[in-house]
């Protein structure tokens, strides 16, 4: 058997040593050519010591230094007309907001850019740099904006956790701009898990976090952060008869911003399939018609050029002789249930265009089913259509 001499070995070790330390050079110049192009460098947030290792202040100390810098405070400017259309003046709001990549790229609620026609954020030094909307998705109140110039320093990356295992209890820290106080902090638990909300367009915002942690106006938009210092969700909400903090604030699951966000960089939308309906639901009726179903939701109209006006899908008509006679009432899709618009509005979110649904509805008395070919909706100027 061939043996290695002592000196063999030590010659060995330290060419060795040596390749490695010029593999390690050489690949880390090779990631730093072929990676992304941005017109800003990255910095990955500081070192936060493991939770259960600290104490509750230095944790809270060292999550803020790490997150803080990738916050930032968005206004936006936006131009409204009096009752007459006649006259405009400009409203201003203000939110926050987290960056999420090294484009520039911000993540934050579409309540805080909603019609903005000019944006702006700092970064805490007073200086404002412009930006745009990349994407923007008022069915989940999430937004994409994008800086259009970048500051000299580099940007710090606010990280996305997992908002799938969250437990009531779980500490959390929140950072944003309430009353444009920049980079506020503020903390709490966990105080309840997948509590429904609702967009400002009425949609069901299902899975929200609840949290006494303190957000006010002005946190909108900015980050729910574990004790990793790991985004968990997006503040969006407050459950207040003043206005101000009350101690239930609520989150936008991370989950749903890391399942849309790509598409919105992307696309600039989120091209969901909708019937292209205007409902109402059963229930909400009352007394005020008589219905063959107790629940479902009533077809008012159909619009022209839909997926339910190609299906043959019906609305309200009058009559000749001025009666009204009544639309479909969809009472279930691939057989699951549909009791309201919210349920039919989940339904069809777990599809894609081009898929083909059935749809039972009562019809004059009688139940069918109506094969729809799920298509994107023809544009319209206000969208309230499912």
């Amino acid at each position: 058997m061939y043996r290695l001499s002592g000196r063999q070995i030590l010659v060995i070790a330290l060419g060795s040593a040596l390749f490695a330390a010029i593999s390690v050079a050489g690949f880390q110049g090779l990631w730093g050519h072929f990676q992304p192009f941005g017109s800003a460098s990255i910095s990955t947030p500081g070192n936060i010591t493991e939770p259960s290792l600290a104490s509750d202040e230095q944790n809270n100390i060292e999550v803020y230094k790490a997150a803080s810098p990738g916050v930032v405070y968005i206004q936006s400017t936006a131009m409204v007309r009096d009752f007459f259309g006649m006259f405009s003046r400009p409203v201003e709001g203000a939110g926050s907001g987290s960056i999420i990549d090294d484009q520039g790229d911000i993540l934050t609620n579409f309540h805080v850019i909603a019609d903005a026609e000019k944006l702006t954020v700092s970064f805490g030094s007073g200086k404002n740099y412009p930006a745009k909307v990349i994407g923007k998705d008022p069915d989940t109140d999430l937004a994409v904006i994008r800086l259009l110039e970048t500051p000299k320093e580099a940007l710090t990356i606010v990280p996305m956790g997992d908002s799938d295992k969250l437990i009531v209890g779980q500490k959390v820290l929140a950072i944003g701009n309430p009353f444009g106080l920049d980079r506020t902090l503020t903390t709490g638990v966990i105080s309840g898990l997948q509590r429904p909300i609702r967009a400002e367009n009425g949609r069901l915002i299902e899975g929200a976090i609840q949290t006494d942690a303190s957000i006010n106006p002005g946190n909108s938009g900015g980050p729910l952060l574990d004790s990793h210092g790991r985004m968990i969700g997006i503040n969006s909400q407050i459950e207040s008869p003043s206005g101000a903090s009350a101690g239930v604030g609520f989150a936008i699951p991370i989950s749903i911003a890391k399942r849309i966000v790509p598409q919105l960089i992307r696309d600039g939308e989120i091209k969901r399939p909708k019937l292209g309906i205007v409902p109402r639901d059963v229930e909400s009726l009352g007394n005020q018609v008589q219905l063959p179903v107790s629940y479902g939701v009533l077809i008012w109209n159909v619009q022209p050029g839909s997926a339910a006006a190609n299906a043959g899908l019906r609305g309200l008509v009058q009559t000749e002789n001025g009666d009204v006679e009544l639309g479909d009432i969809i009472v279930a899709v691939d057989g699951e249930k549909v009791s309201n618009n919210d349920e039919l509005f989940r339904i069809l979110d777990k599809h894609q265009l081009g898929d083909t649904v059935n749809v039972e509805v009562f019809r004059k008395g009688r139940r069918t089913s109506v094969p729809v070919r799920l298509t994107e909706p023809p544009p319209t100027r206000r969208n309230t259509r499912e």
